[in-house]
């Protein structure tokens, strides 16, 4: 269900200005206002999600899907070297549009564009200890 409040919902009904890149029944995919590189795109499902987590699995497995055929678009029209491809869950990841959408940013070797975060390193013991709280928590 749309909401009224949300930016990609806006975009999505032609509510607000775009440049569409792909569309179909589940998805529509248009440049980032504001790109990391040039073909830098957007995959939004049409239908309104919060976030990553809180996406029907059968929903997400037909986007993951648009995003496939998209990343292969952009890719090739770009001469791209790869792509990063991202999404974020949640205000501490950085999302700012409460709505899932997938991220894919065309790349070429030397463009001097940086998609990184530090490294941390565990400590003795705790590297078995995260595995074992994430292999037991409950699916909820």
């Amino acid at each position: 269900m749309a909401t009224d409040d949300c930016l990609f919902c806006r975009i999505i009904a032609g509510d607000l200005p775009s440049e569409k890149i792909y569309e179909d029944d589940d998805v529509v995919a248009i440049l980032d206002l504001y790109p990391v590189s040039p073909g830098h795109a957007l995959v939004l499902p049409k239908k309104h999600t919060k976030d990553f987590i809180s996406t029907d699995p059968e929903l997400l497995s037909r986007v993951i899907a648009k995003v496939h055929k998209v990343a292969g678009q952009v890719t090739r029209a770009m001469n791209a070297d790869g792509f990063n491809l991202a999404t974020f869950n949640g205000r501490a990841s950085g999302q700012e549009v409460f709505h899932l959408h997938f991220h894919i940013i065309p790349r070429k070797a030397g463009d001097r564009v940086h998609v990184g975060w530090p490294k941390i390193r565990y400590r003795e013991g705790e590297m078995a200890k995260v595995a074992e709280r994430i292999r037991n928590v409950d699916e909820g």
